[in-house]
């Protein structure tokens, strides 16, 4: 018998039962755990059959850091130059709202035509951007600004008019009858 083996034996009959921890068989580690339970866990971390892999690749997500390098050797391969000046740059999307760009860089390249805008990007409905953006918009944003003002007076007159829901049915019933007026009649004659 083994020293260890000696000491556990020891301490197993001074506790009174087995041990527990962690015992060293052979070299190696194992716990005293359930068998059907180890094996559950072992099937489920295999994805195929016998001799495939344990798991799949981790994936590494890149950073928009490393995008916007590659965007940007792509650009000075075409040969962009950059446009002073701009204040600001409106796309005008076909669902009402406008991507709003505020002091954007921008950069142009005739030759290749591309046009890249880089900067801060907000997306706003177009109601938010209106007085400013009129003189931007071309017949078909007029046409759908148009169809938003007709909309926009009758859900103003909607949310002024009281919900059904919201009147009581005491007030659209008639009153009860408090007093007797035949009676009050009487008593002013005499």
């Amino acid at each position: 018998m083994r020293r260890g083996d000696k000491e556990q034996e020891t301490e197993a009959q001074q506790t009174g039962g087995p041990e527990t921890r962690p015992q060293l068989h052979g070299g190696r580690f194992t716990n005293s755990m359930n068998q059907e339970k180890l094996a559950k866990l072992q099937a489920q971390v295999r994805i195929g059959g016998k001799g495939t892999a344990r798991r799949k690749k981790k994936v590494v997500h890149r950073t928009a850091t490393a995008d916007d390098k590659k965007l940007q050797s792509s650009l000075k391969k075409l040969a962009v130059n950059n446009i002073a000046g701009i204040e600001e740059v409106n796309m005008i999307k076909d669902d009402g709202t406008v991507i709003h760009f505020n002091n954007p860089k921008v950069q142009a390249s005739l030759s290749a035509n591309t046009f890249a805008i880089t900067g801060h990007a907000e997306a706003k409905p177009i109601t938010e951007m209106l007085p400013g953006i009129l003189s931007q918009l071309g017949a078909d944003s007029l046409t759908s600004l148009r169809k938003l003002a007709e909309q926009f007076p009758r859900q103003v007159l909607d949310s002024k008019t009281p919900k059904p829901e919201d009147i009581d049915e005491e007030e659209d019933d008639v009153p009860d009858l408090v007093e007797n007026f035949d009676e009050a009649s009487k008593n002013e004659a005499n």
